[in-house]
């Protein structure tokens, strides 16, 4: 299952995050700390085209967002008729937060009550309440499409500037072939819910198309181009390793394995179309993933990711003079899935409950399970290094259907507090959600989620998610 803000691929690869800190409606995963392992860009839906579809199919007349440092935004979306394989769309973005402080200001505290209507028209002409976005999609073959956005803010901080991007996307026979440039990136360390701005970043990446069971692979060639920047309001933290200046050629080959345990043989009900076809289907099943990865780094980067790579000294070579970084490691990844309800009836049809633990880096294991087994050898208390080391990273998810297509669920990871002696398990950036299920369009849905960590809300469309 996925997580609700970030888009994984074949249960193993994230792509990228939803956040409504840009226009864009996205922000890329930052590559692992001891080893970037952040490969696609994936085909998620562009922003533009959810609200535009909202606006067409829903009656929805804008879609609401919201971010600590922004406030209530609505947006809402032009489509501009070029052809049949061409299409344009211009998005607006006005500041509800900023309108009503303004309001209340400019009116000693009274706002509506002291002001006439021209008078409060004229706030509205300030430009510091708006963004555009302008994006373009051309479908240049049936298997070739060319993407280009470009987001202007007129609220002048360092949060707000220019953005544009272009994208390429080609559909091999069960590969996909993405060449990507954005000036500048956002990325979002998820470890730690930073944020970052990447003054210009490329990546050009081929992946084979997930198998449900199977081998699967990664191929990428990565660019950074100068100083990155925290974005604006986030809690100081020290920048990745990965997002400094340098190029890195990146591969990863992994292969999964799914079984199982119990599915229900019990036939649904007849002349009832359940509300999403991707959870009707009740079942227990767990899967694991092993995989390799290596990864060549070139530039400022590879310095800093040596540093980062000390617990994979025996997999990694640094060559100071070349400024060039080769770093090598196995990962794995287990998850459980437990599915009841066909989703058809009213109520009391759909609860699913999912787990999963990944294993980033092998080495890093066998070295916190050796610090480990010395200490108990010696009649030592295990360190919390050593158990740290070995610790998966642990999420869970839970869906619980509240009435017809209605469902609610929250997604978070789940984290031990070494610091305190007990060792208290937390949870690590819960995000809730209500879902809506579009019945008609067998598997999609509509998705209003908060996460407390950000501070954030977004309304999403999604497609073929379960």
């Amino acid at each position: 299952m996925k997580k609700l803000r970030w888009a994984i691929d074949g249960e193993l690869w994230e792509l990228d995050a939803s956040t409504p800190r840009t226009l864009e409606g996205a922000a890329r995963a930052v590559p692992g700390k001891a080893l970037p392992l952040g490969l696609s860009r994936g085909t998620k839906l562009f922003r533009p085209n959810q609200i535009d579809f909202m606006q067409r199919f829903m009656a929805a007349p804008f879609l609401p967002s919201y971010t600590h440092h922004l406030g209530v935004t609505i947006q809402r979306v032009l489509s501009i008729p070029v052809s049949e394989n061409w299409s344009a769309l211009l998005l607006g973005q006005f500041n509800l937060r900023k309108f009503l402080s303004s309001l209340k200001e400019n009116g000693g505290g009274d706002g509506v009550h002291k002001r006439d209507l021209k008078s409060i028209g004229k706030l509205f002409l300030d430009k510091s309440l708006y963004a555009l976005g302008f994006s373009s999609e051309v479908l240049l073959t049936p298997d070739d499409t060319l993407l280009l956005s470009s987001d202007s803010y007129y609220d002048h901080n360092s949060s707000s500037i220019p953005r544009k991007k272009a994208v390429f996307h080609h559909k091999f026979p069960h590969h996909n072939l993405t060449v990507d440039a954005a000036w500048p990136a956002l990325f979002v360390d998820k470890e730690t819910g930073t944020y970052w701005d990447v003054p210009f970043s490329m990546a050009i990446d081929l992946a084979s198309l997930p198998l449900d069971s199977g081998l699967s692979y990664h191929l990428c060639l990565h660019h950074n181009h100068g100083s990155p920047k925290q974005f604006q309001g986030d809690p100081i933290a020290q920048v990745p390793a990965s997002l400094f200046a340098g190029v890195s050629a990146k591969c990863a080959f992994s292969y999964e394995k799914n079984v199982d345990i119990w599915r229900s043989k019990a036939q649904k009900l007849k002349m009832v179309q359940p509300y999403d076809i991707f959870l009707s289907d009740p079942h227990v099943s767990a899967s694991g993933t092993i995989g390799a990865a290596l990864s060549a780094n070139f530039g400022e980067s590879s310095v800093r990711l040596v540093e980062d790579a000390e617990d994979i000294k025996h997999l990694s070579y640094h060559n100071p003079t070349l400024k060039s970084t080769l770093l090598g490691d196995i990962f794995a990844s287990v998850s459980f899935t437990a599915h009841h309800g066909n989703f058809q009836r009213l109520v009391s049809d759909l609860t699913r409950f999912h787990v999963r633990m990944d294993f980033p880096s092998g080495s890093k294991f066998l070295s916190g399970a050796t610090r480990l087994a010395q200490d108990l050898l010696n009649s030592h208390q295990p360190s919390p290094e050593a158990v740290k080391m070995i610790c998966p990273t642990t999420s869970l998810s839970l869906q619980q259907q509240i009435a017809g297509p209605f469902s609610f669920r929250v997604d978070s990871g789940v984290v031990i507090d070494f610091k305190d002696k007990g060792w208290h398990i937390q949870a690590d950036q819960p995000v809730f959600a209500i879902e809506y299920a579009l019945q008609v369009l067998f598997s999609a849905k509509a998705i209003a989620w908060y996460s407390p960590k950000h501070q954030e809300f977004m309304v999403e469309l999604r497609f073929f998610e379960s």
